[in-house]
């Protein structure tokens, strides 16, 4: 009897994308690792910044229009990260959203595609650092249920 694989071969990957130096590592990760297929860059905003939670209080833009406009936001910098994907060598595809937490947001889309990996860059911050940044990369790998890439920024001096 065979061990069932973990994922079909011709599920996409999933990209996270927010143009970030840790971002643009992760696509040259993911392709130097997993080689060319179908991907997903995905980019999650908030549905408020804190700018805009600050300015709700001012009747002149429902909250609404500001999740609108932070999703069409997040589409724009995914399509930008899927250009880059594609001269990586993916087929991918743009996806960008405005929800909140960004990790629930990942594991979600990762579902809904029946990602074979999750791909992340992360700054490395260490510690107590990385405890209060709720890292969004530790939430995804415990509650994703499928491989997750995690690509470190680049060791200095070593």
């Amino acid at each position: 009897m065979e061990d069932e694989p973990i994922q079909r071969d011709d599920s996409p990957i999933l990209i996270c994308y927010d143009a970030t130096d840790a971002s643009r590592r992760a696509i040259e990760a993911a392709a130097a690792v997993l080689g060319p297929r179908r991907a997903i860059v995905l980019d999650i905003a908030p549905p408020l910044t804190a700018g805009q939670a600050y300015a709700t209080f001012s009747p002149l833009v429902p909250p609404a229009d500001y999740e609108d406009l932070n999703a069409d936001e997040a589409l724009d910098r995914a399509r930008r990260g899927a250009e880059r994907a594609r001269m990586a060598g993916f087929e991918a595809t743009a996806r960008g959203e405005a929800a909140a937490p960004t990790w629930e947001a990942i594991v979600s889309v990762a579902d809904d595609i029946d990602a074979a990996v999750i791909v992340m860059g992360t700054r490395g911050l260490s510690g107590a650092a990385e405890l209060l940044d709720g890292s969004v990369s530790h939430d995804v790998i415990r509650h994703a249920g499928r491989p997750v890439l995690i690509v470190p920024p680049p060791q200095h001096g070593h």
